[in-house]
């Protein structure tokens, strides 16, 4: 079940990584059409003005739309083959579900206590979704019918009906077993959902009067709950669902731009739910304390490679807001030192927010100075230098606690390990090796100076080669993937000197922490893992036709 859900989470990250752009150019343009900023150059009528609506229009179109991004998004994570056909099917049970709602409401709307008259939006708890006007069951209602589909999908998209009804197989068939499930789904959801809506709305209202203490739960989860990747299920809901404000914080936040940077008062007050972002702040200031630890308490002959191996990964955290890599660096070696990060984070993030800063303040450095920085620095200066200041004490309190732990237990963290080398992947440790062993992955003399496709044959031989890859899956960063036999999979070191920042195991799911790029490496993984399955069956079948003869 664990591995169920952790490889759910990792595919709900798949649609998530689209958000951060579309996120800076909102804050951009939202803040060139200021005119506390930009003075009469953003005046109403202006060419500046309008170019930067248009764009701005543009920007929208993610936040929009993101019920349909998580349904085509998730089954490109979640579908074990043909994850394309997956998508689209996804995309047409949806919309069909969602005009089945549209025209049970219409019809029997009273029965169900929905006042289908209403305009969309506010407490109607209606939305327009692909142009269909339907019930706001948001990103939940989305994840729902996308595992739906999937499972019919993984189960029926292969299935063989006879040849004369061969027309109606594969997306097909997935398609039409899709459209008489959603017929009584779509009553169930019609009856069931208006409740459903109400609770959350309770929901809203007592985290929205929990406080700093709220706060401090929320991103204490968030951040322990890393190492499993259920993460997701903890932030999506607050920052793109409807946990806290309608539509998520971000969208929320970039929305109201505007009124925030122009209205005077605390953030705080003006923004309480917004202190449910602030898990976003410890991705600014905890690099920099826990990088500094880690490189000077390493050992001065390895001084230089802890460098090279801690810097990348905390810039990586610093300016994306992506931090996995980074904390996937000493996680699995102390464990300990991630429990006090958790607490760490935590008490920044509610340190902040009682000194009454909230908002979104975007994931990552250019993100913040393009959601919070640039709109907020008119009026809630003194809010980005409560950010920063508080931010870069709780820096140096990563860089004490970090320290003290690690020199006091002698963790053997990146440098300090007494027969590891600490060492980066380097394309020559595997340029000069074109082919392995019949379990192993075979690169072509193109391939080896494609850093991803040698990335991939070094984690698909530590992995114990083709034959032991049963699923193969990732997250924004690690490379999700069951065996059939952990007993072939390599030490934990092997991984680190290919250019993984880790392995985790738990049982025959291993996850090779890779880094961003991992959507590249696991592409050419899994060609060479397909590869490799296409080669064992021509074998086969030629035995077979020489069995024949």
């Amino acid at each position: 079940m664990m591995e169920k859900l952790q490889r759910f989470g990792g595919a709900m990250f798949t649609p998530v990584l689209l958000f951060a752009f579309n996120g800076i150019i909102l804050a951009l343009a939202i803040a060139m059409q200021n005119d506390l900023i930009m003075g009469g150059l953003a005046a109403d009528g202006s060419l500046w003005s309008e170019v930067w609506s248009i764009i701005e229009t543009g920007g929208w179109t993610i936040f929009n739309n993101m019920e349909l991004l998580f349904v085509i998004g998730l089954p490109l994570g979640l579908a074990k083959k043909a994850s394309g056909r997956a998508s689209l099917e996804a995309f047409l049970i949806y919309m069909t579900w969602n005009n089945f709602i549209a025209k049970m409401l219409e019809l029997w709307g009273p029965s169900f206590g929905v006042d289908y008259s209403q305009e969309v939006g506010g407490v109607s708890g209606l939305k327009l979704i692909g142009g269909v006007k339907t019930l706001d069951t948001n990103l939940i209602g989305a994840i729902i019918i996308a595992g739906i589909v999937v499972f019919i999908h993984n189960k029926f998209f292969e299935k063989k009906i006879p040849d004369w009804l061969g027309v109606f197989q594969g997306s097909s068939l997935v398609v039409i077993i899709g459209f008489i499930l959603m017929f009584p789904l779509a009553l169930l959801t019609s009856w069931g959902w208006p409740a459903v809506q109400g609770v959350i709305a309770a929901m809203q209202g007592f985290l929205q009067t929990s406080g700093a203490f709220g706060v401090w739960i929320y991103v204490f989860l968030e951040r322990i709950l890393i190492p499993t990747g259920l993460h997701h299920f903890i932030y999506q809901p607050f920052i793109y669902g409807p946990a806290v404000v309608e539509n998520g914080i971000t969208a929320f936040w970039l929305n109201n731009l505007d009124y925030f940077a122009s209205t005077e008062g605390s953030l705080r007050e003006l923004f309480p739910q917004g202190g449910f972002a602030l898990h976003n702040v410890s991705k600014l200031f905890a690099p920099l304390g826990i990088g500094a630890a880690l490189v000077a308490t390493s050992k001065p002959e390895k001084r230089k490679q802890t460098i090279a191996l801690v810097v990348p990964t905390a810039m990586t955290a610093v300016l994306a807001g992506i931090t996995e890599p980074f904390e996937f660096t000493f996680l699995f070696l102390a464990p300990q030192l991630f429990a006090a990060h958790a607490v760490i984070a935590a008490t920044l993030g509610t340190t902040v927010y009682l000194l009454g800063v909230a908002g979104d303040v975007g994931s990552g450095l250019l993100a913040v100075i393009s959601q919070f920085i640039v709109p907020m620095s008119a009026t809630h200066l003194d809010a980005i230098l409560i950010l920063f200041g508080t931010g870069l004490v709780f820096s140096g309190i990563y860089f004490l606690v970090f320290r003290f732990a690690i020199l006091k237990w002698d963790i053997k963290t990146p440098g300090r390990e007494d027969a590891e080398e600490v060492k980066m992947y380097r394309k020559a440790d595997y340029k000069e090796k074109k082919a392995q062993d019949k379990n192993g992955a075979t690169v072509t003399a193109s391939q080896s100076d494609d850093p991803y496709a040698v990335r991939a044959a070094a984690f698909l031989d530590g992995l114990g080669g083709p034959d032991n890859i049963s699923r193969i899956n990732n997250c924004a960063t690690r490379l999700r993937v069951s065996v059939h036999d952990d007993s072939l999979v390599r030490e934990d070191g092997f991984f680190k000197q290919n250019g993984a920042h880790g392995l985790v195991r738990k049982g025959n799911a291993l996850q090779v922490i890779v880094g961003l790029d991992v959507p590249q490496v696991r592409e050419k993984f899994e060609d060479m893992v397909n590869q490799n399955s296409s080669e064992t069956s021509n074998e086969l079948e030629a035995d077979q036709g020489t069995n024949l003869t």
